[in-house]
């Protein structure tokens, strides 16, 4: 995708989903990405963006603090909170942009913030495991987190993501393996594909990608798509083509069940094409036997 395709895709995307607001700015520009939006985190979606680094964590766009909290305040509460110290910043059009996890330094200085001027330190609190914080961005009108990626400034990315595996989640529970001369048994079966990708060289590696496009013969059978994670009814929804439950999606190990499909007996062919978000690819054609 070149330049002004992308420049084009971005803004197209931040009209759709925030009205009027302009392209946001990444809260720690030096830091590295651990774990990216939508990243199986032990069979968990992860729903921002969590970064380890050190300085001055920015604000992402221009708002009003409409919430914050500060484990040291002398709250009420009794419970530690796993976001440790967390502000939230109203946008408008229903956007909201969260900090957290970062160094507790008791009450922002201002409730009015302009893009780029400093909220907090990176730092460790809540259930961090190293120095850095964790960013989010949610849809208030439409209950769903929203992967800041497609909303923050793009960084320069040219790198594939990868595919690492690709395995069939049968009714009984098991897994098979694809591979050159895997026959199976005709049925329906999950299609589980390890991928990741990576911002670039030094800003985030073996992170999620951002789309699965599942085909069996030809014909699609699933498109997980990592744009949204939704919540309803204390549920955890991912756009599968449709909103499905989480769990239906992440595996307890780092991989994505991407659709479902019925492979009939005789010859199937199986492409799994895996896309970031700056729109680089990888594709894996598999040839099965179905018994």
């Amino acid at each position: 995708m070149n330049a002004g395709l992308r420049k084009l895709f971005f803004a197209s995307l931040t009209l759709v989903l925030c009205g009027t607001l302009p392209a946001m700015e990444w809260p720690l520009p030096d830091a590295v990405v651990v774990r990216n939006f939508g990243f199986n985190y032990q069979g968990t979606p992860t729903t921002g963006l969590v970064f380890a680094g050190d300085g001055d964590v920015l604000a992402v766009g221009d708002g009003e603090v409409i919430f914050h909290f500060s484990p040291g305040s002398g709250s009420a509460s009794r419970f530690p909170s796993p976001l440790g110290a967390w502000m939230a910043v109203d946008h408008g059009n229903g956007l909201m942009s969260i900090y957290a996890r970062y160094e507790d330094a008791g009450a922002p200085v201002s409730l009015r913030v302009a893009q780029g001027s400093p909220v907090a330190r990176a730092g460790v609190s809540g259930w961090s495991q190293q120095e850095g914080c964790y960013f989010m961005l949610y849809d208030r009108r439409e209950r769903r987190w929203v992967n800041p990626s497609m909303i923050l400034a793009p960084f320069p990315d040219t790198i594939n993501p990868q595919i690492h595996g690709i395995q069939l989640l049968g009714e009984n529970g098991n897994l098979v393996g694809v591979f050159p001369g895997q026959s199976i048994v005709q049925g329906r079966y999950g299609i589980v594909v390890n991928a990741t990708d990576a911002l670039s060289a030094n800003r985030g590696s073996f992170l999620a990608p951002h789309r699965i496009i599942s085909s069996v013969n030809g014909t699609e059978v699933g498109r997980l798509s990592l744009e949204t994670i939704s919540a309803r009814d204390g549920l955890m929804l991912v756009n599968r083509g449709e909103q499905v439950p989480s769990r239906q999606v992440y595996a307890s190990f780092p991989a994505f069940e991407a659709a479902e499909a019925w492979f009939n007996r005789g010859q199937a062919i199986l492409e799994i094409i895996v896309q970031d978000i700056a729109g680089n690819s990888s594709t894996v054609v598999a040839h099965i036997l179905v018994e």
